[in-house]
């Protein structure tokens, strides 16, 4: 065992541990840390003592040893709860650092808490890192996707643990390659998770449709889902849906029949719509991805209103080529989800001065992360041939996607509603996809209102953009306009 280790890792949960491992597994000598207080007292010793065992591992629980356990520059990687969590054991760890040393934040931090740390540890020379992990504990241990943001420095003195701890694409490529300045990684972390919102959704409401419209049994869903993941839909969600339908339990019956029909969240969902909204970005899909959420977890609300507004649920005759009209509805709905995404990466890289390399990101979620699919590669390719394509609906190949399945996806979403089956996520991409392809939309109105009871002017068609003016609509008011528009 070397006298130094080449990295230290803070906090031994499920992710923490796992990732520890999968440094030790290829070939770095790493020291471990964790809080010995309350349930955690025993936390290191065991570890050492258990999946640690006989390993290229140093335990401890006191700071300044594991600090001291370390090869210069020490490069330390926090994996605990984000928030003022993060800020303490970076004040605890400051004493003890030197001029050039890295903490990376591996939580799933708020990207703006990353800004300001980066920035602040700056001044005291230290090179932080905000790095936004996905995989779940699986990923953590044989291969997670890593996007690491922060301080540039810092990079060539992490760049060879990660890249041989990721997951590897089929070509062989990691799954990790660094974002940008400040908060972008965990930005793009946060837009990954949104994503994740939106696929899971998606996914969702199609074993929906297959239930309550197609009145398919658990077993056919599942063969559907495991066809559709032999496709353009190949993804590690619809992967393990096909999974979860099969699941027995031991007396036989369906598991997923009795799993409550309330879904949780963390927040990182919530944030993505958050971010949407500061920068202009419509975030539709995602942000109905969280509302239902929010539904779902009012059960006893909607079991009562569905006691008063009964409905009759409809099993149609769904046939296969309805079957088939589905799957293109998922995959055209799918594709809004990641546009939108990309779409809020490159108007925060633009106002951030980031300078995201898109086709890069979409790389690194090829493998190892939660919404890891075969399309992702068309992304990147996409993105490749045109890096500052202003739209990914715009680029040629999604273009053909999405024509083939229009026709398909509308009639989908018409049958769900005729039959009063929610299909919500479906509706928001359908109809995110309307406005953008409408070239006069009915927002003139909106417009005229605003200006008719706020004076808050209006462009013409028959003037350029940028030139503003305000109607007397009522002949009693007067030609003072208001100054807080904003386009």
């Amino acid at each position: 065992m070397n006298k130094k280790s080449n990295i230290g890792l803070i906090g031994l949960a499920v992710m923490g541990e796992n990732l520890a491992l999968n440094m030790e597994r290829n070939g770095f000598q790493v020291s471990v840390y964790n809080r010995a207080e309350g349930a955690e007292a025993h936390v290191v010793e065991h570890f050492m003592s258990g999946r640690g065992a006989g390993k290229n591992f140093l335990g401890f629980t006191e700071l300044r040893d594991f600090v001291e356990s370390l090869e210069r520059p020490r490069k330390i990687m926090m994996m605990i709860r984000a928030g003022r969590p993060v800020d303490l054991v970076i004040e605890a760890l400051l004493p003890f650092l030197s001029e050039g040393d890295v903490i990376i934040d591996g939580g799933n931090s708020n990207w703006q808490d990353s800004e300001r740390r980066e920035a602040e540890l700056r001044q005291r020379g230290v090179y932080f890192v905000g790095c936004g992990i996905s995989g779940g504990e699986e990923g953590a241990l044989n291969g997670p996707a890593i996007m690491p943001g922060g301080a540039r420095e810092a990079w060539p003195l992490i760049e060879p643990i990660f890249t041989r701890i990721a997951a590897k694409a089929e070509d062989g490529m990691p799954c990790c390659a660094w974002i940008g300045a400040g908060g972008s990684g965990h930005f793009v972390k946060m837009v990954h998770n949104g994503i994740e919102y939106g696929d899971m959704q998606l996914i969702a409401e199609a074993y929906g449709v297959l239930c309550t419209v197609a009145g398919k049994t658990n077993d056919e869903m599942a063969e559907i889902f495991a066809s559709w993941n032999e496709g353009k839909l190949s993804s590690y969600l619809i992967e393990i849906t096909a999974e979860i339908l099969r699941h027995r339990e031991p007396d036989g019956s369906y598991l997923i029949d009795k799993i409550l029909d309330a879904a949780g969240q963390k927040g990182t969902g919530k944030w993505s719509v958050i971010n949407s909204l500061e920068y202009g970005q419509p975030l539709n899909l995602i942000a109905t991805a969280v509302y239902e959420r929010s539904l779902s977890a009012a059960v006893e609300l909607r079991q009562e209103a569905s006691s008063v507004y009964l409905r009759s649920q409809l099993t149609l005759d769904f046939t296969e080529a309805d079957t088939l009209a589905l799957q293109r509805s998922l995959y055209a709905s799918k594709i809004v989800s990641y546009a939108q995404g990309f779409a809020l990466l490159q108007e925060a890289s633009k106002e951030n001065k980031w300078s995201l390399n898109l086709s890069s990101i979409a790389r690194i979620w090829r493998n190892g992360c939660i919404i890891r699919s075969a399309f992702l590669s068309d992304i990147a390719e996409a993105y490749e041939a045109q890096p500052d394509l202003q739209h990914l609906l715009l680029a040629p190949f999604f273009q053909h996607e999405i024509k083939d399945a229009k026709a398909d996806w509308a009639r989908t979403v018409a049958t769900a509603i005729a039959s009063e089956c929610s299909v919500p996520a479906f509706s928001a991409a359908l109809n995110y996809f309307f406005s953008l392809t409408t070239r006069r939309l009915p927002a003139n109105m909106l417009q005229a209102q605003r200006d008719f009871f706020g004076a808050h002017t209006f462009e013409r068609v028959d003037n350029p953009r940028g030139v503003f003016f305000h109607e007397n609509w009522t002949g009693r008011g007067s030609d003072t306009s208001s100054t807080t528009y904003n386009v």
